[in-house]
C-alpha cells in the first residue's frame, strides 16, 4: 500500500519558531530502566532505529497527564505554502535543561555515543564510525521541544524531514551545531487505546536519488519506545498515519552535531 495521500503539496516540513515562553515545571524521569538495559535496534540500515522501553509505561502515563494540561494549539487546517498537511494538536518552547535531561538522565547519550555494546548489539563501533553514522560529533538534543497529540481523524501527510542549525549553549563556549536526525518518543500505544497514527516510510522517487528502502517501512506504536530517523538530504519519504482511535501522544526533539564554522548548511 502507498502513502495515503491527503493533499497535493510539496512533501516537506520545517520547523516553526518556537514560542517566546517559561518552560513547564517537567515532572522527572522516574522510574527509568537502567541505560545499561537499552539498546538501538536497526530497523532500517544506517536510516532508523528504535530503542524500545525507552521510557516506562508508568513514566509515559504520568507524562500524558501532565501534558494534558499544556496549552496545545491546534495546526491550521491549510498548510503554508510548500509544508506538509498536518492535522493535529501541539506545544512547543526552547528548553535547553529538559534537552539536556532527555540526553543524559535517559541513557540516549551512552547509546548515540557508545558504551559497552555497539548499535544492533554488535561489534563496537569506532569514534570515526559513529561521527559517520550520527552525521558529525554527536553533541546533545535540541532545545526546542514539540508536544504533539493526535486524536481520532489527525495524521501528518507524507513530508521530510529537514536539518536546522544552530548554536547549543554548551560549556565552557557556545558550539555550532546543526540537527541530522529526528527523535520521536511515542506515549501511547494500541495497550494504551491508540489506534493507527503509525510512522510510515516509503521509497523515494525523487530524481537521481536512491532509495534507501524497496517497499513500505512501518513502525508501529510501542508505549515508551524512542524512534530515531536520519533527517535532511538523506530523509526518507515518511508519514505519521490518521490515529483511528484515541490519542496519540509524541514528545519531539532532534539529534544535534558539531557544525564547522565554515559550515553554514549541508
Amino acid at each position: 500500500m502507498g502513502p495515503k495521500k491527503h493533499s497535493a503539496v510539496k512533501p516537506k516540513t520545517t520547523a516553526a519558531p518556537a514560542r517566546e515562553q517559561p518552560p513547564p515545571d517537567w515532572p522527572p524521569f522516574k522510574p527509568l530502566l537502567q541505560a545499561s538495559d537499552l539498546s538501538l535496534s536497526t530497523v532500517v540500515e544506517s536510516q532508523i532505529f528504535v530503542v524500545k522501553n525507552f521510557w516506562t509505561g508508568t513514566l509515559c502515563k504520568n507524562y500524558v497527564s501532565f501534558l494534558k494540561g499544556l496549552p496545545l494549539t491546534t495546526t491550521p487546517g491549510k498548510p503554508k505554502r510548500g509544508d506538509a498537511l498536518r492535522v493535529n494538536d501541539r506545544f512547543q518552547v526552547m528548553d535547553e535543561g529538559f534537552a539536556n535531561r532527555l540526553w543524559v538522565e535517559t541513557g540516549l547519550r551512552e547509546l548515540v555515543c557508545g558504551g559497552d555494546e555497539d548499535v544492533g548489539g554488535e561489534d563496537v563501533m569506532s569514534p570515526e564510525e559513529r561521527k559517520e553514522l550520527w552525521g558529525g560529533e554527536p553533541l546533545g538534543l535540541n532545545p526546542s521541544i514539540r508536544i504533539y497529540r493526535y486524536t481520532k481523524g489527525q495524521y501528518f501527510d507524507c513530508h521530510y524531514d529537514e536539518s536546522n542549525v544552530l548554536t547549543l549553549n554548551t560549556k565552557p563556549t557556545p558550539m555550532p551545531a546543526k540537527t541530522t536526525w529526528t527523535f520521536l518518543l511515542y506515549l501511547t500505544s494500541p495497550a494504551t487505546g491508540c489506534q493507527g497514527g503509525e510512522t510510515a516510510f516509503y521509497p523515494d522517487d525523487l530524481p537521481g536519488r536512491k532509495s534507501a528502502i524497496e517497499k513500505e517501512i512501518v513502525v508501529g506504536l510501542e508505549t515508551g519506545m524512542a524512534l530515531l530517523h536520519k533527517h535532511g538530504n538523506d530523509c526518507m519519504l515518511h508519514e505519521g498515519r490518521e490515529v483511528t482511535d484515541g490519542e496519540k501522544w509524541v514528545i519531539r526533539t532532534d539529534l544535534c552535531v558539531k557544525r564547522e564554522k565554515s559550515r553554514f548548511a549541508d
